[in-house]
């Protein structure tokens, strides 16, 4: 089912996503005041903003864009779904949840990071030491987040059922606090939150990525979008493209640039950039059938109704030439 705009506003408000009233106003807006036409590009904590501001990669813009920034994944998804935003970059695990809850969105770019930083997070005094321990333990997530999905694997793989672990879903600004009071044990997130967490003292990595998720996040866009702003789209694509690039040769610089437009530590602007390691890369047949394995996965922990065909949602008419 559709998510409608009407819901998609009391979910952002809820969450408290910046800028979604003013995407909202005008969902079907095409140009701008000043007769440019306009991109409506959706964010996770700023991060692709700084990128490209951070790599001076947005001189000479023939479009304007129009920015509404969201503390995670799933506010962003049920943005695309209600067509507020035109596209936005989110990990493969909430595509999953975009797609089952019947958005029109196409997977038009993707990068592979080190999984490292998609962790499960527990207090530093905490006596949690593996999976296994999150038995009967309260885990705050976003669902459908890559933060959810880990600990899922995690403790599948230690031999727990889903319903061994007693998930509470909250946007991270909440889930910070739940832990910090000690009403959730331990708190599945990504970066930068692990690495905030790890530099300021308030919560050490139970479990980490590496080996249960693939590091896979995308950019995707609506149809509406692929179908109006197809060279729009292009360019924006490439212009992340080229950031990333820069980024990895300026890291110094770009932590810093993160730190300050982000608004977190620069000591944890660098950790979670450095160890991320971003590629973008082409959409090709390894990489979609991993994407299916991830949606295989949910529907196997029972969180489909029903299975999962990813293919189609790829569209591979945007190569970035790697």
């Amino acid at each position: 089912m559709t998510i409608s705009r009407r819901c998609f506003l009391q979910y952002v408000t809820t969450c408290g996503a910046t800028g979604a009233l003013s995407a909202l106003a005008a969902p079907g807006l095409a140009l701008a005041q000043s007769g440019r036409p306009v991109l409506r590009a959706g964010d996770q904590k700023g991060g692709l903003r700084a990128l490209l501001e951070a790599a001076d990669a947005l001189r000479q813009l023939p479009y304007d864009i129009q920015w509404t920034e969201f503390p995670a994944a799933a506010p962003l998804a049920e943005a695309l779904n209600a067509g507020a935003v035109d596209c936005g970059p989110i990990g493969d695990a909430p595509v999953i949840f975009a797609l089952s809850a019947g958005a029109a969105i196409k997977i038009i770019g993707a990068n592979r990071s080190d999984a490292y930083g998609t962790a499960v997070i527990v207090r530093p005094d905490a006596t949690l030491r593996t999976a296994a321990d999150l038995k009967g333990k309260n885990v705050g997530t976003t669902r459908g987040s890559i933060g959810h999905f880990v600990t899922l694997k995690a403790i599948t793989a230690a031999g727990l059922a889903p319903a061994d672990v007693n998930f509470r879903f909250l946007p991270p600004a909440d889930t910070i606090t739940a832990l910090a009071s000690g009403s959730v044990d331990a708190w599945a997130t990504w970066e930068p939150y692990t690495a905030v967490a790890q530099t300021t003292g308030r919560g050490r990595v139970l479990v980490n990525g590496r080996g249960l998720w693939s590091g896979l996040s995308y950019l995707a866009a609506t149809d509406a979008a692929v179908a109006a702003k197809a060279e729009i789209l292009r360019d924006f694509l490439a212009r992340v493209v080229r950031a990333q690039a820069w980024s990895y040769q300026h890291v110094d610089a770009f932590s810093a640039a993160m730190a300050r437009i982000i608004g977190i530590p620069p000591e944890a602007a660098k950790l979670q950039f450095s160890r991320r390691a971003t590629k973008w890369c082409n959409i090709d047949d390894a990489l979609v059938a991993e994407q299916q394995r991830t949606a295989d996965f949910y529907s196997h922990v029972g969180l489909l109704r029903q299975p999962l065909d990813v293919k189609p949602t790829f569209d591979r008419r945007f190569p970035i030439g790697v």
